[in-house]
């Protein structure tokens, strides 16, 4: 016999269990009510009469409760749906048991109003006897030895749900041994049984007293404020703290079941994770049904702006790179294969423009993600002239391309670096900005820029190299002990990036609400403190034209003006091709002649066709 088919007869012979346990308690609340009836003055004579209304009453109970589906295995023993069900039941019993007294009065000798008196004791006796087997089955499914101590940090819906699934599978890893939670009305709160034992700010005191070896914070969004409280609390004590996955996550289908939602706690949540309000409509309407072209789709925003567009149900989508491995990778993480065979992926330079036009050309792209860019600025400092070549040159060939084809949408990925530039990268990227600007002046077409700062997680950027250098023992190298920068995930950033497409109206720099700047000093510090190691932390100081504080807004740009809750935009000076030049740009980087030299411009120049002085339109 299959596993199903014996769970199936278990619950059919449980159900005629309860139902004559169900009978008993009503032949129980019937003789009770006939001595309470009858003020303890009850003869031997009305006893068949009371069997008589007994058996009425249990004939209704089996065929009322069969009808509500108390007998047949809908609700959870003891639930509040079932109680609910039996207190409709036991109505319904009462009032049938009392018509046919009224009726047949004298031929029960049974007063009319027994069965009204036997109703809340016939109810309370069922609803005790399912509390009874709910208590049994929950500490028979207790989690055994091997399970953790565990505090949970939030006494509210999640809370209470992660208590009962604790309390409730016999495999769970967590055993909860108490609740924290910050509403004072919550004090002596409990739920299943696990009580509310004081606020964040006993946290230290609590995890003694209950030996907590594990602290799960129950919120869907987790603010980065209390994580950041929380992992102070507890530093020190060997308590590992987990966090929930977001709330869409938690209820997604894809998502896994179980404690492995479960997760410690990462930079990111320290740092903070700001949900996004996306006006899926406005975006729907122009990547929805439309080619899309994606340029640096290998890279760690490229590939973030790919996946979640194709979520949107564009006609195509076009993912551009020159590094044939990231383009395998994002192509990967969308279809779950890296042929590379297909339409959907194009190995190109966007400095060749031939190759470019071609590929518009035959492609015909409706909207552009201008995603490919150099980005290092130390290393763009030292050659100046491959940022030149890639972010301007390029980013003046990428545009160009579109508007040949009549590309009507252009969105061009720009940094913080690019408000006030000091360093070659941030530099090349305003002459990005300046050239999408004029482009959008020239097409009349929404054709703007977006600027944000560092993203968390991209490849090469500080978290990962700090994650690095702690897994080999460090030292940990930080510039300078006070020097801040903007965070955002990847996610986030390529949400608001695509949002920012949807609202802009062509020349304007769309401006990223950041949150506030965060001290390097104190990521690195909760870097390492989390795993656990004693590693070094060295200062290596500023590197030439690096910033003390980056800022998202420019000298001389308009004001920005919030258009969205995370988006600004402000006004830029657009900037005409057949103006650029290195050489002011090189001036501009407060680079020399010798500068120029080292860099191995003069020799690239033989082997590469572009122009690097002056480039018409």
């Amino acid at each position: 016999m299959s596993y199903s088919k014996t769970a199936e007869n278990r619950t059919g012979s449980w159900e005629w269990i309860q139902f004559i346990l169900d009978a008993f308690c009503w032949f129980l609340a019937m003789g009770l009510a006939l001595v309470l009836r009858y003020e303890l003055h009850v003869e031997w004579a009305q006893f068949p009469g009371l069997l008589a209304v007994t058996g009425i009453a249990a004939a209704a109970q089996l065929i009322f409760g069969y009808l509500l589906s108390i007998y047949r295995g809908r609700y959870q023993s003891g639930s509040f749906g079932e109680v609910q069900a039996l207190l409709i039941v036991t109505l319904i019993v009462a009032a049938v048991t009392t018509l046919i007294l009224m009726v047949g009065y004298r031929q029960f000798d049974v007063g009319r109003s027994v069965a009204l008196i036997a109703a809340p004791i016939a109810c309370i006796g069922m609803a005790g006897i399912r509390y009874l087997r709910r208590l049994y089955r929950e500490a028979k499914s207790r989690p055994g030895d091997s399970a953790r101590n565990t505090l949970i940090y939030g006494a509210g819906f999640v809370g209470n749900s992660l208590v009962a699934r604790m309390i409730q599978d016999q495999d769970s890893p967590y055993y909860p041994v108490g609740l924290i939670d910050d509403d004072p009305g919550k004090k002596h709160l409990r739920l299943s049984g696990v009580q509310v034992l004081g606020r964040g700010e006993d946290i230290r005191s609590i995890v003694h007293r209950t030996k907590a070896e594990v602290l799960v914070l129950a919120f869907a969004n987790v603010d980065s404020e209390l994580v950041t409280r929380v992992s102070d609390s507890v530093s020190g004590l060997n308590v590992r703290v987990l966090v929930l996955p977001p709330l869409n996550k938690m209820l997604s289908s894809e998502a896994p079941q179980g404690f492995s939602d479960f997760r410690d706690i990462s930079v990111e949540d320290l740092i903070g994770r700001r949900p996004v309000d996306i006006q899926v409509e406005k975006i729907a309407g122009y990547i929805s049904g439309r080619r899309v072209i994606v340029t640096g789709a290998g890279g760690s925003i490229g590939s973030e702006l790919c996946r979640q567009i194709s979520q949107f149900g564009p006609a195509e989508l076009i993912m551009l790179d020159h590094d044939e491995t990231a383009l395998q990778h994002t192509q990967i993480t969308l279809t779950g294969h890296g042929l590379l065979n297909g339409q959907d992926t194009v190995l190109c330079s966007i400095r060749d423009q031939a190759g470019l036009d071609a590929i518009f050309q035959a492609r015909r792209p409706e909207v552009v993600f201008h995603a490919a860019a150099l980005k290092h600025a130390p290393l763009l400092q030292q050659y100046p002239a491959e940022g030149w070549k890639t972010n301007v040159l390029g980013s003046l060939n990428v545009l160009r391309a579109a508007r040949a084809v009549g590309v009507s949408r252009f969105v061009n990925i720009s940094t913080d670096k690019a408000a006030n530039p000091s360093t070659a990268l941030g530099h090349s990227k305003r002459m990005a900005e300046r050239l999408t600007a004029w482009m959008a002046r020239e097409t009349e077409r929404p054709y703007v820029s977006v600027r944000f700062g560092n993203v968390m997680g991209s490849r090469g950027s500080m978290l990962p190299l700090f994650t690095e250098q702690i897994r080999v023992g460090g030292p940990v190298t930080v510039t300078h002990r006070d020097v801040t920068r903007f965070f955002m995930t990847i996610p986030e950033a390529c949400q608001l990036v695509i949002q920012a497409g949807a609202i802009g109206q062509g020349g304007e720099v769309m401006l990223l609400d950041m949150g506030q700047p965060v001290r390097i000093l104190d990521v690195a510090q909760r870097m390492i403190a989390m795993s656990g190691r004693d590693v070094e932390i060295v200062f290596t100081g500023l590197r030439p034209g690096e910033k003390m504080h980056e800022e998202l807004i420019g000298d001389g740009e308009i004001n920005a003006t919030r258009i969205h809750p995370k988006i600004s935009q402000a006004l830029t000076q657009p900037l005409d091709p057949a103006e650029l030049d290195l050489a002011e740009w090189l001036e501009a980087c407060r680079l020399d002649e010798e500068k120029l030299g080292t860099s191995g411009i003069a020799d690239e120049e033989s082997e590469d066709p572009v122009d690097l002085g002056r480039v018409g339109s």
